[in-house]
């Protein structure tokens, strides 16, 4: 191991007169003026275990042991700090709607952060840890303009609202389905497309896009209407109104079922130009980021990770 070569490299030095009788030889000597001062406690660890693998001395120390603790503190700090990192990306991302009203210098600070994660990557080839990839991920942060009218501008996000940004992948069979989940005011509805990706690197896929799908409308089929309400400045009851209220419930209620039974509605993507690449850099159980055409950056959180809480 390339740890335990570095740490036989330490000089130790030994007492000039021999052990006394029936005393196992001295591991550590006393301090002097010529003893070298450890700089850290950890340094003094190091050097310790380091002894005490060359130790022959009468207590048989169990081969590697001393590394083996040394091992397992190094590695302590760096999961903590991934975790860490992902904690400060979760809360700067907060209030952004998935980068579209994220200030210039939120921005500054979530490439940042990204780039602090992707130098810890403990994946290095994502494409060869499909398992990982397999699932839902949704989309928490992306610098992809060509998204941002869907997610809401001008007088479009008083009257629909983006719900969802989601990808799914299946590993399997090698098909990505992407999805945004749409609701207004009486209905909600998906756009969603399929693809199919295929392996050009360790981190590099490539996608192209072959069908396109609207889902059927929902329509809202329970209309839940206040008794009274507050107009300039006076409470006007509703109550009288109860019995027609009841019949347009009803007609909206019978109108959502029949469309709600309908099939979506599939449009198949030809065009050669109906593709694109993804390069993954940063990869675990739970996190996922991606860059793709034109330096876009996607941010992803797997479904059900506690980054989405």
């Amino acid at each position: 191991m390339a740890g335990v070569a570095s740490l036989n490299t330490v000089s130790l030095s030994a007492p000039s007169s021999p052990a006394p009788a029936g005393r196992g030889r001295l591991l550590v000597p006393a301090a002097s003026a010529g003893t070298r001062r450890f700089p850290s406690l950890r340094a003094a660890r190091r050097v310790v275990a380091a002894r005490a693998l060359d130790a022959d001395d009468e207590w048989g120390k169990e081969p590697g042991e001393g590394v083996t603790a040394v091992a397992e503190e190094e590695e302590v700090p760096a999961a903590s700090e991934v975790a860490g990192l992902k904690q400060k990306l979760k809360a700067a991302l907060y209030g952004t709607e998935r980068g579209l009203r994220a200030s210039s210098e939120t921005r500054a600070e979530v490439v940042e952060l990204i780039m602090q994660l992707e130098a810890r990557n403990p994946t290095p080839a994502p494409t060869e840890a499909l398992t990982l990839l397999n699932g839902k991920w949704i989309l928490a942060y992306t610098s992809f303009s060509q998204l941002f009218p869907l997610l809401g501008s001008g007088t479009l996000q008083a009257l629909v609202k983006v719900d969802e940004i989601s990808q799914t992948i299946d590993s399997e069979n090698f098909a990505a389905q992407n999805c945004i989940k749409f609701s207004g005011p009486l209905a909600s509805s998906s756009v969603s497309t399929n693809a199919k990706f295929e392996i050009r690197s360790p981190k590099r896929v490539q996608i192209k896009f072959d069908e396109g799908i609207i889902g059927t409308p929902q329509l809202t089929d329970s209309i839940v209407l206040p008794e009274k309400f507050e107009f300039f400045g006076q409470n006007i009851d509703l109550t009288p109104l109860s019995s027609i209220f009841t019949s347009i419930e009803n007609a909206a209620s019978s109108v959502a079922k029949t469309i709600s039974g309908q099939p979506p509605l599939k449009i198949p993507i030809s065009s050669d130009n109906a593709g694109s690449w993804l390069l993954t850099t940063y990869l675990d159980d739970e996190l996922r980021i991606s860059r793709g055409d034109g330096s876009s950056i996607f941010v992803l959180f797997k479904e059900g990770s506690t980054l989405l809480i």
